[in-house]
């Protein structure tokens, strides 16, 4: 399976980087996405999602709800089944274009849905 996790980060205390860690500890193939970030836990960082050649299975999204708006696009652009809105993120515009688009939109903690605690990463 695999996840974009836009708003990834560097920083191993940001949920952005928790995501990454988690998905990894479950065998995904994590495609971290950050324009300011090159590498992230060993991995190639994407500026935009649709760099990434693979198809999508999961998007989680760890950017404030007014930047979302700017990925809305290129999400739609990569029909991902399923698109993560976690905690702070939450933009009910957007999650009625995805699901109008098909695809599945949940408001939940991403590392939660795993069955794992984001305290453990």
């Amino acid at each position: 399976m695999n996840i974009a996790i836009i708003g990834a980060s560097a920083d191993r205390s940001k949920f952005g980087n928790k995501c990454v860690r988690a998905y990894l500890s479950k065998g995904f193939s994590v495609f971290p996405v950050n324009p300011k970030e090159k590498e992230i836990e060993g991995l190639k960082c994407y500026s935009r999602i649709t760099e990434i050649h693979e198809s999508l299975d999961i998007v989680s999204l760890y950017l404030p709800p007014d930047k979302i708006h700017m990925v809305a696009s290129d999400i739609l652009a990569k029909k991902p089944r399923i698109v993560y809105f976690n905690q702070g993120t939450e933009n009910e515009e957007l999650a009625k274009k995805f699901r109008d688009a098909g695809i599945d939109v949940r408001e939940e903690c991403s590392i939660r849905a795993l069955g794992l605690s984001p305290a453990s990463f």
